[in-house]
């Protein structure tokens, strides 16, 4: 008897001994590269940076037999048989544009792992509440009993493992607008949790940015769900046109087939029929109206997967991811909380109003050249202190400035913000560290950013 070929296995095969760039070799793309050359493929590694910025990694590929192709011109004259591009990498570069008009796909790890995986995929995207809302559903379908593969923009990458997950499993992502982009696959289960203006220093427009957001349900099949936030008139608008099965989220309203907010203040779930009861939402454990719409969207995209019973227990018991609204610690009565992972207007908003009055707001960063004056209403009703830094220091002051009148003061780094925030507290405040902009003017990430407030805030004396 012949086994048949798996999907993953006649992918490989087919590139055995031809050509693959793999372009940008950062942490996923560097598994990524050793897989396709453990198969017996060619690759080209290529990098703007040079061999000593990549470090003991670019020795690593040379040695198991890649091609390096580093610093300017690393993507001159690209002659291969597969592009995989880093999703940092604008899909229309003119390299990649030449490459398709002769006829070479241009793809992304993510992407093949949607072609290749042969397990159902659950991709979670937005503007807000990503991250918070993929973790919770992998967490609930794991609790379910479910063998969970998590990664995306979100844990590592997933491509390097796909041999070792079975049709049983699951894999949950999490979907940047940088990796959505150009992407013609969608998930067999996609959640949008919202779209707002976001990263318009690297999209073209809001429209080119909605666009992308948009390909995680346009390829869907009539057998797949599309999880939409109907409080949100982008993201209801996508489904225009679907194949797929429609599922709602709402705060505000009933839905027919999907999750809400009722009246009594209980998160509800239905299927066209009776709605079922899922928790009270005062027991979710973390704070804020946010908090609530992260998991009716979770519960809508498990539904009829995951017993509500289950969904109910994981929600009481979930605290949080690191970096959104993350508690470090308490002192002198003073809480000091880390939302490093609050890199545009609209997160840092949901957070203030969470904790309603009484925070001194750390903000500022890198501009991504989205607009800040939604943030000043909220910052005059909830913010005692605002501790600016950063290229959007300036934007985010005329903001509140517009509106307020409360105290601003501008710091040059992390440590003095951390020691002005110290001077102004007052027992029963709330130092909430949630910069409304990207890291990249002082930072690698947002992690790198929240650890290093961290760091600072648990070194502080009491007293």
């Amino acid at each position: 008897m012949m086994l048949t070929q798996t999907k993953c296995e006649a992918f490989f095969d087919s590139l055995r001994g031809r050509r693959v760039a793999v372009c940008g070799l950062g942490r996923t793309h560097i598994p990524v590269a050793h897989q396709f050359l453990e198969h017996g493929v060619q690759v080209l590694a290529c990098d703007k940076r040079d061999r000593a910025s990549i470090g003991a990694a670019a020795d690593g590929l040379e040695q198991a037999g890649a091609v390096l192709k580093l610093g300017e011109g690393y993507l001159d004259n690209l002659e291969v048989d597969l592009i995989l591009r880093s999703p940092g990498m604008k899909p229309t570069l003119p390299a990649f544009e030449a490459a398709r008009g002769r006829g070479v796909r241009v793809t992304t790890e993510i992407e093949l792992l949607l072609e290749l995986s042969p397990a159902p995929v659950y991709g979670v995207t937005g503007s807000d509440g990503k991250t918070t809302t993929t973790s919770v559903v992998a967490g609930m379908l794991q609790a379910a009993g479910y063998t969970v593969h998590l990664g995306g923009n979100i844990g590592w990458p997933l491509l390097p493992e796909i041999e070792k997950i079975r049709p049983e499993d699951v894999v949950v992502v999490e979907l940047s607008s940088f990796m959505l982009q150009r992407m013609e696959r969608s998930p067999q289960v996609s959640v949008v949790t919202n779209v707002a203006p976001n990263h318009l220093d690297w999209h073209t427009d809001m429209a080119e940015y909605t666009d992308a957001k948009r390909n995680i349900v346009r390829y869907q099949q009539a057998s797949d769900r599309a999880v939409l936030n109907a409080d949100n008139t982008i993201t209801q608008g996508f489904s225009e046109g679907l194949r797929s099965d429609v599922f709602r989220f709402s705060r505000l309203h009933e839905v027919e087939r999907g999750t809400y907010l009722g009246q009594d203040g209980t998160l509800y779930g239905r299927d066209g029929g009776e709605a079922v009861p899922i928790l009270p939402a005062k027991e979710i454990r973390l704070p804020g109206s946010h908090m609530v719409e992260n998991f009716l969207a979770a519960f809508a995209a498990v539904w009829g997967k995951v017993p509500p019973a289950v969904m109910g227990a994981f929600a009481r018991g979930f605290g949080g991811v690191p970096h959104r609204c993350e508690l470090v610690r308490e002192l002198d009565g003073v809480r000091w909380v880390n939302d490093s992972i609050g890199t545009s207007p609209t997160r840092t908003i949901a957070g203030l109003r969470a904790f309603g009055h009484g925070v001194i707001l750390i903000a500022g960063g890198y501009d991504k050249h989205i607009p800040y004056d939604p943030l000043g209403p909220v910052a005059a009703e909830t913010v005692s202190a605002a501790i600016l830094m950063g290229d959007t220091a300036p934007a985010i002051q005329a903001a509140i400035r517009a509106c307020s009148e409360l105290p601003i003061y501008r710091v040059k780094d992390m440590e003095e913000a951390v020691l002005t925030a110290r001077r102004l507290a007052e027992p029963g405040e709330v130092v909430f560290l949630s910069p409304a902009s990207a890291s990249f003017d002082m930072y690698k990430d947002f992690e790198e950013r929240g650890d290093h407030f961290k760091r600072l805030v648990t070194a502080l004396m009491e007293g």
